[in-house]
């Protein structure tokens, strides 16, 4: 489950908005993949389908060539670890399991696909080289789909569909 929640992350600006993204003075167009975006809803397809809603807090940031996102791919609230000195190994699994923490740079291309290449991550296998992550997308408004068909180790089994809406 976590490969199929791994794709919870933003891309395309509201159709029809005109806005800035942080610091920058340049305006983005309305099928630009720049924009703050939060998941919404995650449909699971195959074995255990289901919705999941609401989803966990999730950020995605996506700039005029990078992006970066902060996501908990889990459907129930984490423990609240106040002391990791003193927590049990288990208690900080599944505090800090579910975090997925990811930066790098994106491209899109004709037919609706944004590829990920992270450069910093959580995790330290999600940077090697040649690692990418394929998505297929659609805007529609303040909406945005996102369904991941493939990355470096092949097709995506099985694919959900993640509804993200645009905050900035």
């Amino acid at each position: 489950m976590c490969r199929a929640l791994n794709s919870v992350l933003a891309l395309t600006a509201a159709a029809g908005v005109t806005g800035f993204v942080g610091m920058s003075s340049r305006p983005f167009s309305p099928a630009s993949v720049e924009g703050v975006w939060r998941p919404t809803e995650v449909t699971i397809t195959g074995p255990g389908a289901r919705t999941i809603t609401p989803v966990q807090p999730s950020l995605a940031i996506i700039t005029a060539k990078h992006y970066s996102r902060v996501e908990i791919h889990s459907s129930a609230p984490r423990p609240n670890v106040r002391n990791a000195a003193v927590a049990t190994a288990e208690e900080l699994r599944q505090a800090w399991g579910p975090v997925v923490a990811e930066a790098g740079t994106y491209e899109t291309s004709a037919g609706g696909t944004l590829t990920l290449h992270p450069v910093v991550a959580k995790s330290p296998a999600t940077t090697e080289p040649g690692t990418f992550f394929a998505y297929r997308y659609r805007v529609a408004g303040d909406t945005l789909w996102l369904t991941p068909q493939r990355d470096h180790r092949g097709a995506v089994a099985n694919p959900p569909t993640i509804k993200l809406t645009r905050v900035e």
